[in-house]
């Protein structure tokens, strides 16, 4: 066990070291889903409303909780390229043929970018009450729960794309086609109440809506209004992350024995 757990620790430190010292990667995370958020926010303040936008709750308010898993999405996906990187390195394969577990790849893997993408998540949540929105602390511990849920699902997911590719150019492909619009349809642009059915069926089978509608119920003024509630959020976030480990590990293990 202990040594199962050095390695899964040595693996984690080495992402988030290898993550900081490269500051494009840094600002590559942070600076795009901010921009977002004050160029779209602002442009769209004054002329967006409709059904379950909360009463007096402004647009850059609005779009503040989806920003943030905005940059928990930029930031994973940035840390998790670190898989191809080291396949192409020689360091994956030389993990492999330690005498360690399969399953500390995944972890460390997954936990190194979940570090890094709810440490960047968390920077900008502590901007919340300059644009008005207060913290407020019994919501805290819910807030940094459903944070560190959705970070280590969307690392999860990033590692199981960057295993099965082998170029850096396909991963940022299928994070185009796949990965963006899956936080498009989350509720974090515009309310599910106030799009047409079908569509919010398909915002309802999204685990991150649940993710921005936790981060909207503990930031917004009225919380989450008529979204899913605390306890459901937690639920289907949690079993996102549990998923996408257990996607994870399953995709290493098909590889070692292949």
């Amino acid at each position: 066990m202990s040594r199962y757990l050095l390695s899964v620790a040595t693996l984690w430190h080495r992402e988030v070291k290898r993550f900081y010292r490269e500051r494009a990667r840094v600002i590559g995370g942070f600076a795009p889903p901010l921009v977002f958020w004050f160029l779209i926010g602002s442009g769209l303040g004054n002329s967006f409303s409709g059904p379950g936008l909360p009463s007096g709750t402004t647009y850059l308010q609005y779009f503040f909780p989806g920003t943030i898993l905005l940059i928990v999405l930029f930031t994973a996906i940035f840390s998790t390229i670190s898989v191809i990187e080291d396949r192409h390195e020689g360091f994956l394969q030389a993990v492999l043929a330690a005498p360690v577990p399969r399953s500390c790849i995944v972890l460390g893997k997954v936990l190194g970018s979940a570090t890094i993408s709810c440490s960047q998540g968390l920077a900008f949540l502590a901007l919340a009450p300059a644009v008005g929105l207060p913290v407020r602390a019994e919501l805290l511990p819910f807030v940094l729960a459903e944070l560190v849920l959705v970070a280590i699902g969307l690392a999860g997911l990033g590692f199981c794309l960057a295993w099965t590719l082998d170029s850096t150019q396909g991963f940022h492909a299928v994070m185009n086609l796949f990965l963006i619009p899956m936080w498009l349809l989350s509720g974090a642009l515009f309310p599910p109440a106030g799009a047409p059915r079908w569509l919010r069926l398909v915002m309802a089978g999204n685990p991150v809506t649940y993710a921005v509608a936790a981060l909207q119920r503990g930031l917004l003024q009225g919380g989450g209004g008529d979204g899913p509630s605390a306890a459901t959020c937690l639920a289907v976030t949690g079993a996102f992350a549990l998923a996408m480990i257990a996607a994870a590990s399953a995709a290493v293990g098909r590889s070692a024995r292949s």
